[in-house]
């Protein structure tokens, strides 16, 4: 039989194991806790992309882990010399400054001394120039770092500083690239405790989280800012082909943004349900940019033909050589034939050949005129071109025609400049801005971009280029950017072909174009009766061409 000593012995023990149990338990959940929190902080520092937002949340986490008043977020600067204050929280003295509550404009803290020594007295550049986490007790007691500036931030302030822990923050190549400070751990009445080890191994985890967090950020950020740059160059690029379109790109960009922006404005009429969020409104912005990317493969002469006979020069100068030539053969033999006639005894006085002589002249100031193309050509012109190309001129002792084939059929363009071939080739670059884009490893949200940019000369009525496509077959933002691109074109002052129009003579001209079916008369409208098209103007036209209010 068992006696009353083995019973009690077997109550001590079991005892004892429960109280193991409940230990192991409770240090197994608190365990569990923390490293759930780590991980749910972890995950939420990887998903904040606003860096403001994201410095803030790594000083807060890491002042709820340590139950820390107050702590300080520095970060290394691009030529390692200096830590500067990102961001600076305390409670007891209701402090929060920095990301989103505003820049701090306190002077940074140099990493080096004059001499160009380690700057070891301060102890946020020494974790940072050491790699080394610091645990002070009592700073008024430290004697390893110069906290005179602490002393006397207490003095004005009436702030007692007591127990600090100052963590470098790692990059995956152990370079620090900032350093976190908290200041004064209190427990659980409120009183000011040092920071124990527990605290530290837990903020040092943090901060290797929250160090991998913001190199991320500032990856994507390099990232993004590197592809906008490329962009922009592309686009500066196109533009710089021609030095009559320098700034065609950015004011195509400037009016797509302003319908857009307008359109999210809107809360009656037939936009008041469309509304672009960030990313597409970012993504209409680059097919802005890169709209015209295709034109990177337009001859230049034919880009800025601003004469029918432009190519690599005018060849007006060749013609008009042709007909001086012409004159002068005529002079010669007028006076030739009056020599000829006085050794005769004969008059006359080379009336007929004067007279074709003045012919000649008013030939070519017709085809001078003609080759500005600013005129509609008539059946009538276009006769009296051909008519000319069949007279001839001589060139050592050859017959040669006045004006050749290929410049009568430059000259016999009824509008514009630019002859069928031409056109298409300029044509070609809305085909080949999408097979240019279409190769581009666009990121998701951003997918879009090659067939905005693409489709900015397609019409409603199909009359574009380069698909003829037609109504709803054309997104709303390929519309947007084509009132853009037609408004942008029509009151440019930089074309070589012409002037830029005034505000009523370009909004006229999209009105037509309006009731020939080819644009959008919603976003017309809006473009109109919104004033975007004036907002513009006060920023990009002279003050001769805004003749609307």
């Amino acid at each position: 039989m068992r006696g009353p000593v083995c019973y009690a012995e077997d109550e001590s023990i079991d005892r004892l194991l429960k109280s193991i149990v409940s230990s192991v338990k409770d240090f197994t959940e608190s365990q569990h806790e923390v490293i759930d929190r780590l991980t749910r902080i972890g995950s939420a520092l990887s998903a904040e992309h606003n860096l403001e937002r994201l410095l803030e949340m790594i000083v807060d986490e890491a002042r709820k882990f340590t139950s820390a008043d107050g702590g300080t977020l520095y970060i290394v600067d691009e030529d390692e010399k200096h830590l500067h204050f990102e961001i600076v929280q305390n409670d007891l003295l209701k402090v929060r400054m920095g990301g989103t509550a505003g820049k701090i404009i306190w002077e940074p803290v140099a990493l080096y001394n004059d001499d160009g020594s380690p700057n070891h007295a301060n102890v946020s550049s020494y974790a940072a120039i050491s790699g080394e986490v610091v645990n002070i007790p009592d700073v008024y007691y430290a004697k390893d770092f110069d906290f005179e500036g602490t002393r006397t931030f207490d003095a004005s302030t009436g702030y007692r500083s007591t127990s600090m822990l100052v963590v470098p923050m790692h990059d995956h190549e152990r370079n620090v690239i900032g350093v976190l400070q908290l200041l004064n751990a209190l427990d659980s009445s409120g009183k000011v405790i040092s920071f124990s080890a527990e605290s530290r191994r837990l903020t040092e985890s943090l901060a290797s989280q929250a160090a991998v967090a913001l190199v991320n950020n500032r990856l994507i950020w390099d990232l993004e800012n590197l592809f906008e740059s490329f962009i922009k160059t592309i686009a500066h690029a196109v533009d710089e082909k021609s030095p009559y379109t320098g700034s065609h790109g950015r004011r195509v960009v400037d009016i797509t943004m302003r319908i857009a922006k307008k359109i999210n404005d809107m809360n009656e009429g037939p936009f008041s349900e469309v509304h672009f969020n960030d990313d597409q409104m970012n993504e209409l912005r680059i097919a802005a940019w890169l709209h015209d990317v295709g034109k990177i493969a337009v001859p230049e002469y034919v880009m800025d033909k601003s004469t029918k006979l432009q190519a690599l020069f005018d060849r007006i100068e060749l013609v008009k050589t042709r007909f001086e030539v012409l004159k002068k053969d005529l002079e010669i033999q007028r006076l030739k034939s009056g020599m000829k006639a006085k050794k005769a005894g004969q008059g006359g006085d080379g009336s007929a050949l004067i007279e074709e002589m003045k012919n000649v002249e008013e030939d070519y100031a017709f085809i001078e005129t003609v080759n500005r193309g600013s005129e509609f050509m008539s059946d009538d012109k276009i006769a009296r071109v051909k008519a000319i190309a069949e007279k001839t001129w001589t060139l050592s002792e050859d017959r040669l025609p006045l004006i050749t084939d290929e410049e009568t059929e430059n000259l016999s363009v009824r509008k514009g400049t630019l002859t069928k071939e031409e056109r298409d080739t300029i044509n070609n670059h809305a085909a080949l801005t999408y097979e240019i884009l279409s190769q581009v490893p666009f990121p998701r949200k951003m997918k879009n971009v090659p067939w905005y940019a693409s489709t900015h000369h397609e019409y409603l009525n199909g009359s574009g280029y380069p698909k003829g496509l037609k109504g709803d077959e054309i997104p709303l933002q390929s519309r947007i950017l084509t009132v853009a691109d037609v408004f942008e074109a029509l009151t440019a002052a930089d074309r070589p072909y012409r002037k830029g129009n005034t505000l009523s003579q370009a909004t006229k001209i999209l009105g037509f174009m309006v009731k020939d079916g080819q644009l959008d008369k919603d976003l017309f409208e809006l473009f109109v009766n919104e004033k975007v098209f004036l907002e513009y103007a006060k920023t990009e036209l002279s003050q001769s061409q805004i003749d609307m209010e």
